[in-house]
């Protein structure tokens, strides 16, 4: 049984427009390393945190991943283990790409691969989930099940938990642009309604249905007509800067889709190729630049693996 173990995971696109928490799918980069060691001394540590600008806290209870790993402990009956944490975040925080949902899966993958793979990816899911409670406040799924699987999911229920792993194009590419504006996730999900009209309902089903459809069809068009929201977008759209305008870019220079990641204020698009997601994230950055917004950009194809294992 190894002793340590340094562990990547990858961010993710909540949501997928249409999918308020019941959709998402991981990318390749951006994402965040746990290295993990066992320790003689019986608890959790956290030794160090980096690229975090000192916002995330080392004590083990209020961190998602050790306290994640401490639910993990607990269900196995091994209190007697002792692990240190070394958190590296190699992706923004706040930036609606999963920040936390990839450390704490990161740190559940490390603690399970160390044990001898006690349990399956599935069985990990909850204590994920209980890691984003910490986080946001609300333990979804959208991003730690793509996180944990890797590729598309939707979650069909969550009592009981149902997660189905969908198919998509190979030739899919997303060109996600970080504007950095501060947009909280717990303020975003307090501006959604809690009612809703039928008709708007009704549209947002038809677009959820269309979306997974042409997922199954690998109908890139399809796929691009299905991802819009009516219930969602038009509130959170408000706190990023000229969204629609960034969005006709987008669509302008190769996007089939354009939409806010998570509860932004990352936006993607996705595109039929590399290259076109490569000229939106230009095309995107540049027009934020003209708003004296910076911005990180990334371009990825959709993640398969999801957690693996560097070392």
């Amino acid at each position: 049984m190894k002793d340590s173990i340094n562990v990547f995971a990858p961010a993710t696109v909540a949501n997928v427009v249409c999918g308020f928490d019941i959709l998402g799918f991981a990318v390749n980069q951006p994402g965040d390393e746990v290295v993990m060691r066992r320790t003689e001394k019986p608890g959790i540590t956290i030794s160090k945190i980096t690229g975090d600008d000192g916002r995330l806290p080392l004590d083990p209870a209020r961190n998602t991943v050790s306290a994640s790993v401490k639910h993990f402990l607990d269900h196995i009956n091994r209190p007697d283990i002792g692990v240190d944490i070394e958190l590296h975040k190699k992706m923004p925080i706040g930036s609606g790409l999963g920040s936390s949902s990839a450390s704490t899966v990161a740190g559940l993958f490390a603690i399970n691969s160390l044990l001898g793979n006690l349990l399956t990816l599935e069985q990990l899911l909850p204590f994920a989930m209980k890691g984003e409670e910490l986080a946001c406040g609300y333990g979804h799924a959208d991003n730690v099940a793509p996180a944990l699987f890797g590729g598309f999911v939707l979650v069909r229920s969550y009592e009981p938990l149902d997660v189905i792993r969908l198919p998509f194009p190979e030739s899919l590419y997303c060109a996600i642009v970080f504007p950095e504006v501060d947009v909280p996730t717990r303020d975003a999900r307090q501006m959604i309604r809690s009612k809703v009209l039928l008709k708007d309902a009704v549209i947002q089903w038809g677009n959820i249905a269309g979306l997974v459809s042409g997922l199954f069809m690998q109908d890139p068009d399809l796929i691009g007509r299905s991802m819009k929201d009516v219930l969602v977008e038009p509130v959170r759209s408000i706190l990023i800067p000229d969204f629609y305008k960034l969005r006709e870019i987008a669509l302008e220079n190769g996007g089939i889709s354009f939409g806010i990641s998570g509860s932004g204020p990352s936006v993607f698009s996705f595109t039929k190729d590399r290259e076109s997601a490569g000229r939106v994230t230009q095309k995107v950055a540049a027009h934020l630049a003209s708003l004296n917004i910076g911005s990180k950009t990334f371009v990825s194809a959709i993640n398969k693996n999801g957690p693996i294992v560097l070392g």
